[in-house]
């Protein structure tokens, strides 16, 4: 499925625009590492995380692929940005001296990225600051601008994207500011999923793919835009499935109360399964009384509260159900499907934090399926 995701974003944006595969917070919980090695082999060219210890795991782990490190690195950090080859996203002139004088002393020009703000109002240089920035790095002798970047603050939320294009409008206008300041990016990328999706002309030389390339529709808003754009171009694949086991299944007696606070309580003899995960491995508190698990192909509802480790599921109508028998949490089993953006509306959160808040300690098994 990924390799799917990612070789249809390939032919939506076409051989010149570079593939940056967004393996940032765990892979948004599906495994950077484990990610990394297949989106690279499925040619993205570019791996992009938040951090620099998750760049250096990649390093760890063999990748000599482009690594920019889109989140902050602290000055005490950046020795190790020259050391490892790495691309910073950078918006403050600390930053760049810093940058400049280590480049100097160990005679390298070091590539780095300036985030423009364009409107999220997050992170990155006002429009404002492009003359100090400029002539900072015109005559530094130890970094080179490698690119300009930006990120939309209202592109997956809503169908109406005037702000969208405003933010556009802003990055062309501090682009050329900076060429006129004679101190031109070599690569400019402003392409999340939702916009890579949607306006083409945002692909520019790099798109940094997150959430759509793991299968997954930024927003429903999003899918919206794509049919009234007629841009349906890609069949998104989920990537991930998750599963565990049933360690337990418990006779309860009919007014029984179930659970922490006894929030439960059992109008009919029952059997109750206990699975061996909580809110610790990401499974949201939230989902207390709302959720379903799959066990043998059909719907087991959540009963009482989902503990640190542990969460209770009524198997009452499931004949046959037993001690470690498959749970699908999240994917599918038989004819029944859990999505993401499903789980995400129980819990009154958005799929990302569905599945980036899958607890790294889990196991990931990859599948090799053949397309």
């Amino acid at each position: 499925a990924l390799r799917h995701n990612l070789q249809g974003f390939r032919q939506a944006v076409g051989s010149r625009v570079a593939l940056g595969a967004v393996v940032k917070s765990n892979a948004y919980g599906h495994g950077m590492l484990e990610t990394a090695r297949i989106a690279v082999a499925a040619k993205a060219e570019w791996l992009c995380v938040n951090n620099l210890d998750e760049a250096l795991a990649l390093r760890g782990a063999g990748h000599q692929e482009k690594i920019l490190i889109m989140g902050y690195v602290p000055l005490d950090g950046l020795e190790d940005v020259v050391r490892h080859g790495l691309r910073p996203v950078v918006y403050h002139l600390e930053t760049v001296e810093r940058l400049d004088t280590l480049g100097r002393q160990t005679d390298t020009r070091v590539p780095l990225h300036l985030k423009i703000e364009t409107g999220t109002h997050r992170q990155g240089i006002l429009e404002r600051d492009v003359p100090a920035f400029a002539e900072t790095i015109r005559n530094a002798k130890g970094v080179v601008l490698e690119g300009l970047s930006t990120h939309f603050a209202n592109i997956e939320d809503t169908t109406n994207h005037e702000y969208a294009e405003r933010q556009i409008e802003t990055f062309d206008r501090v682009t050329e500011a900076f060429r006129q300041a004679g101190c031109p990016a070599t690569m400019r990328h402003s392409a999340c999923s939702a916009a890579a999706l949607l306006f083409a002309r945002t692909h520019l030389d790099l798109a940094r793919l997150g959430i759509a390339m793991y299968g997954l529709w930024p927003s429903r808003e999003t899918y919206l835009s794509c049919i009234e754009r007629g841009r349906i171009e890609i069949d998104l694949r989920p990537v991930l499935t998750w599963k565990t086991r049933i360690a337990q299944v418990k006779d309860v007696a009919e007014g029984a109360l179930v659970g922490y606070g006894c929030t439960w309580k059992a109008t009919r003899p029952s059997s109750i399964a206990v699975l061996p995960v909580g809110y610790a491995e990401g499974y949201d508190r939230g989902l207390s009384g709302v959720a379903h698990v799959l066990v043998r192909g059909r719907r087991a509802p959540i009963r009482g509260r989902i503990c640190m480790n542990i969460c209770l599921a009524d198997v009452t109508d499931i004949p046959g159900a037993s001690l470690e028998d498959e749970v699908v949490l999240l994917g599918s089993q038989g004819d029944e499907t859990i999505t993401a953006e499903q789980l995400a509306t129980w819990a009154g959160t958005i799929s990302y934090e569905i599945v980036a808040r899958i607890h790294p300690g889990l196991s990931r098994v990859v599948l090799e399926v053949e397309a």
